[in-house]
């Protein structure tokens, strides 16, 4: 898989190094003289590019005819947007990632401006505030892309009235899929109906974003 990362700022840097460490094929662009030289000297020469990532010509030198994904991570909003674009419209990227540094623009993060996956830092940090505090039992694990399905974890209270229930007795809601049951330290059970549930019990579920509040309800205090 080749990637290109247009950002060689704190964000840029670190994605690149965790695509190496999983043997992903990387080229970062970067403007700015001085992040360029750093990156030069944390990555190899013929990984960094410099100039813009709205440049077709410094995207063409950065590979992107070959390249699956474009991730734009730069600190400029209108930067990202316009990378996108070109990405996805003038070089038909499978794939485009871009960060949201304003929530205020992340309406204009969409399908029509080339972009497949928004980051927004805020928001993500704003849901995890609320559900600390409204679903302490309840922890997404991943959010995806299409719909408003999660994969989340959902640890039982010992006090839960779903405590030496069978799952079928719970009335889970249809929009919701139990994947699995870890309990203790390494059992891992594939939940059917009659399965028990016990306290402590770790279960991953897909959720659509509807049902979270009901499934916390469900496994919390009674």
């Amino acid at each position: 898989m080749n990637v290109v990362i247009i950002g060689g700022g704190k964000a840029g840097s670190h994605i690149g190094n965790l695509l190496l460490e999983n043997d992903i094929s990387i080229k970062i662009i970067e403007n700015r003289e001085i992040h360029f030289e750093k990156l030069k000297k944390e990555f190899s020469e013929e990984k960094v590019i410099f100039g813009s990532g709205t440049d077709p010509n410094t995207l063409e030198a950065a590979g992107i005819e070959s390249a699956d994904v474009l991730v734009a991570v730069t600190g400029s909003d209108e930067v990202n947007l316009v990378a996108s674009t070109i990405a996805k419209f003038e070089f038909a990227i499978p794939r485009v990632v871009a960060r949201v540094n304003n929530p205020r623009n992340a309406w204009l993060y969409n399908k029509n401006m080339g972009v497949d996956v928004s980051i927004n830092q805020s928001e993500i940090i704003g849901h995890i505030v609320v559900e600390e505090m409204d679903m302490e039992n309840i922890a997404t694990l991943m959010k995806l892309n299409r719909g408003n399905l999660s994969i989340v974890k959902v640890t039982v209270n010992t006090k839960s009235n779903a405590v030496s229930k069978p799952i079928k007795e719970l009335n889970i809601p249809s929009k919701c899929v139990l994947i699995a049951i870890l309990r203790k330290a390494d059992e891992v059970i594939i939940p059917r109906g009659d399965t028990f549930i016990e306290p402590n019990d770790n279960i991953l579920l897909l959720v659509d974003e509807s049902t979270e509040k009901v499934i916390n309800n469900i496994f919390s205090v009674g």
